[in-house]
């Protein structure tokens, strides 16, 4: 895994999860981006407790599959050529900030891009665009399933999003690129056990702590 550089989110990219918080389905990808900063990597076996700011807002999950590239994106050529590793996150979402900043039509650095805001499991080699189309992922709180997703359901596939994001803004060696959730989000509470599952493997877990 390279330095992370840029970090480029996807939002609605699942309709189901549109759906499910009464957004529109989107036209066009919808990109926003996070520093950094906000990033936490789990490693192999441990299972740390990570601290979120539950005092100041709702928290809610949403698992998505990662990628980073390993060089400045290719167009045209195999994903392979670019995209060096993959694995999966979670984009924590300070909801009622978010839904306010909405209604008045700020842009959510506020509500996406907090301390910690970025978890990342460790990471594996990318393989090809047509093993990364089919991977199935999910998410399990307190080991109970509330997450679950293939990337088949993508309303934008993932060259869809890598042509879009480099045209429109660039994409470098190092950058991650967050690819959506889909449908069943919520809040986390302190205490909570979230275990990331991708091809059924646990890839990381972590438990929640206040700030």
């Amino acid at each position: 895994m390279e330095k992370i550089s840029n970090i480029f989110c996807v939002a609605r990219n699942y309709s189901a999860h549109a759906n499910e918080l009464n957004n529109e389905v989107p036209l066009a990808p919808i990109f926003f981006m996070k520093p950094a900063g906000a990033v936490v990597k789990l490693a192999n076996g441990l299972t740390p407790a990570i601290t979120l700011p539950l005092e100041q807002s709702s928290v809610h999950y949403e698992i998505e599959m990662v990628v980073q590239l390993k060089t400045s994106y290719q167009a045209k050529l195999p994903l392979e050529e670019s995209i060096g590793w993959m694995g999966a996150g979670i984009d924590f979402t300070l909801r009622d900030i978010q839904a306010d900043l909405q209604k008045k039509g700020l842009p959510w650095l506020a509500a996406k891009g907090f301390k910690h805001s970025a978890v990342l499991t460790p990471m594996i080699p990318f393989v090809d665009e047509e093993n990364f189309q089919n991977l199935n992922f999910s998410l399990k709180k307190n080991q109970q399933l509330v997450q679950t997703g293939n990337n088949q359901q993508m309303i934008f596939p993932l060259r869809k999003l890598l042509d879009y994001c480099s045209e429109h803004f660039g994409l470098e060696k190092g950058d991650l690129i967050f690819a959506g959730t889909p449908a069943g989000v919520g809040p986390v509470y302190k205490g909570d056990l979230l275990e990331l599952f991708v091809k059924d493997k646990r890839f990381g877990a972590f438990t929640v702590q206040s700030d």
